[in-house]
């Protein structure tokens, strides 16, 4: 979340300062984001950081900002649907110059640089691991204006053993996806190092030891999105003429345009899916809410429209469905309303809700009263896609998605609903048969 980081300072001599090992996952929210992952403020010698903008960028200076050593990726990291493995190796002990800073994203080793800058020389030392230095974890050196927009998980920080990728993750022999192991073997972590954010929030070192890192600003939230289970989130790059703000992880949304429509990073051909929103600001009687199976192409693609193979809900009771307009329909909605979304890919058909009560007298759990649907393999993109937006020539409208996390924003649901599928926390039931848009649940 914006302005969130977390800080620790080290309380021991490194065990070796020659040699660290930094892993983590990170799920990128926002398309060339600036990104720190890691980052030992400004000191008045060698300090480091890790940043993604959108490059994985790795700089090595002093304390007057003059680089050392730079390595900075050709490749961009812009896929906001997936999680990327980030690694470092250092181990200036090595013979070979070009061994003592090894960088992976994703298993693979990196090799070709927009900026290579500077070589370790044998045996330095980068004092991050030293006793009284501050790391830093989400954010700049200075704790100001530039913080992480986007998840982590297994976060680890190694001192005094030089561990590469292969400890951390592995290629699937079927899909070639390379893939999280959960409980890597660690023979140490060192007197500085810790493990962070397993299966969790959690910020209290979780490696044995007692290096607990504090929050340093903003707001902490759990997410059930994880790189073993991907779930959908409103997809920055899909955003036509940029059409919505996007925060919280692409959950959260601000319509910035009119007639505006944004897809999820994750769509489906078959399957039942559900998932819900919470309405911020109505705006002017045109909020809408629901699917589409097109991307759009013009300022009169809003959801709903003629061509968008688009189902909406809007909030002045109206169902629009791909050109046509049911009128009345359900009941009206404003702000603070939390509303949900049952699609039925299996037999084509779409069910609305308002404050957990199906519009229309709709029941997704059994098949009756639902909106029938094109079938999504005659759709343009073949599939259908969660979307929010506005039909309105006045835009301001904005909302909470929650895929499956358990919050609209950063607040937590109040209660969680029933949900046979295991598959993600919602504020209502999940109707019998459907689950999350995730990757677990397309695979179900």
């Amino acid at each position: 979340m914006a302005s969130t980081y977390l800080t620790r300072t080290n309380a021991s001599a490194p065990t070796l300062g020659t040699k660290f090992t930094f892993s983590t996952w990170v799920k990128v929210a926002v398309d060339a984001t600036f990104i720190d992952i890691l980052n030992q403020p400004e000191q008045t010698h060698v300090f480091c950081m890790i940043e993604i903008k959108p490059q994985l960028d790795i700089q090595i200076k002093n304390g007057s900002g003059t680089t050392y050593v730079r390595r900075r990726t050709n490749r961009d990291l812009r896929d906001v649907n997936g999680w990327y493995h980030l690694v470092m190796t250092y181990d200036s002990t090595l013979a070979a110059a070009e061994d003592r800073l090894k960088i992976f994203v994703n298993g693979e080793r990196q090799s070709s640089w927009t900026d290579q800058t500077g070589t370790i020389d044998q045996d330095m030392v980068i004092p991050i691991t030293a006793n009284t230095e501050d790391v830093r974890v989400g954010c700049n050196g200075a704790a100001s204006g530039a913080f992480m927009n986007g998840c982590m998980s297994h976060y680890y920080f190694i001192d005094g053993l030089a561990y590469e990728a292969s400890t951390f993750g592995s290629t699937d022999a079927t899909t070639g996806e390379w893939k999280i192991t959960t409980n890597p073997t660690i023979a140490a972590y060192g007197n500085n190092g810790f493990l962070i954010l397993k299966d969790g929030n959690t910020i209290t070192d979780q490696s044995g030891g007692s290096n607990n890192l504090t929050l340093g600003g903003g707001t902490l939230t759990k997410t059930e999105d994880n790189p073993s289970n991907v779930f959908a989130t409103i997809n920055p790059l899909d955003n036509f003429y940029n059409g919505l703000t996007l925060t919280n992880g692409n959950t959260s949304w601000v319509s910035t345009s009119p007639y505006s429509v944004t897809r999820s990073t994750l769509g489906a051909s078959s399957g039942k899916y559900y998932f819900e929103m919470k309405v911020v600001n109505e705006g002017n009687t045109d909020y809408e809410f629901g699917i589409v199976g097109a991307a759009g192409t013009s300022t009169s693609s809003w959801m709903g429209s003629s061509g968008s193979y688009g189902y909406a809900y809007e909030s002045n009771a109206k169902l629009r469905a791909n050109g046509t307009t049911v009128d009345p329909w359900g009941s009206t909605y404003d702000d603070g309303d939390i509303l949900g979304c049952a699609f039925d890919l299996d037999n084509n058909k779409i069910y609305f809700s308002k404050n957990g009560s199906w519009q229309e007298s709709g029941n997704p759990s059994s098949g009756s009263n639902g909106y029938t649907i094109t079938a999504a393999a005659d759709t343009p993109a073949g599939a259908y896609f969660v979307g929010a937006g506005d039909f309105s020539g006045s835009p301001g409208q904005s909302g909470h998605f929650n895929f499956g996390n358990g919050y609209f924003g950063t607040s937590a649901i109040s209660s969680a609903g029933t949900n046979a599928s295991n598959n993600g926390l919602f504020e209502y039931d999940v109707p019998t048969g459907y689950t999350a848009l995730s990757t677990k649940g397309l695979n179900e």
